[in-house]
């Protein structure tokens, strides 16, 4: 446990997984913190992202009309915190419906650490923000790719599956849920969603 607890170990171990992520995954699994560490770990990478968010709204302001204007980064990290835990519950629960053999305790840890992972890629685009504007966008397309082949192969890895189409289906179908819930959750909390065509 020791050898993950510098930061310089958990940026080369998310540099590892990225480059493959099944065996990071693997790698990953075999701390098995405590479920109160795990909770308290979930916590630090939300309020980690929306510090990271205030600091990307002060490197690129929105636009005036831009809708994230209506959205705050506490509002985001709080429905961000909701739909990661219901990420770890779809993760655990669909996966064992399919036969799946993970624990609820490590589909939390595995969530935890694809947050991680895109915190250190929200970082890179804050830094290409300062540095080379003309690349966030970029890192924006290969991070939401990265995201499903993560997700894609962290699930594989956890539930012992093998086909990797398989379980990007039922990922697609279960993040079509979520957002449907993230939209309700949304309008609860009184935001407005951008209307009108493409």
């Amino acid at each position: 446990m020791t050898d993950i607890a510098t930061l310089g170990s958990l940026l080369r171990l998310a540099r590892d997984t990225v480059a493959n992520p099944r065996e990071g995954a693997t790698t990953v699994l075999t701390f098995a913190p405590p479920r109160q560490a795990l909770w308290l770990m979930l916590a630090l990478v939300v309020v980690v992202t929306m510090l990271l968010g205030f600091v990307f709204n002060m490197v690129a302001p929105p636009a005036p009309g831009d809708p994230a204007v209506q959205i705050s980064p506490v509002t985001l990290g709080l429905v961000q915190g909701v739909l990661l835990i219901v990420m770890v519950h779809a993760i655990h629960r669909i996966g064992a419906a399919f036969g799946g053999t993970g624990r609820f305790e490590e589909s939390l840890l595995l969530v935890i650490w694809l947050q991680f992972i895109f915190i250190c890629i929200q970082v890179l685009q804050v830094l290409a923000m300062l540095i080379l504007p003309v690349l966030g966008p970029l890192i924006v397309l290969l991070s939401i790719a990265l995201f499903f082949w993560l997700l894609v192969n962290f699930i594989a890895a956890l539930h012992g599956f093998r086909s990797l189409g398989q379980v990007f289906v039922m990922v697609i179908l279960t993040l079509i849920g979520i957002a449907l819930l993230a939209s309700i959750i949304l309008a609860i909390l009184g935001v407005q969603m951008p209307q009108g065509g493409v």
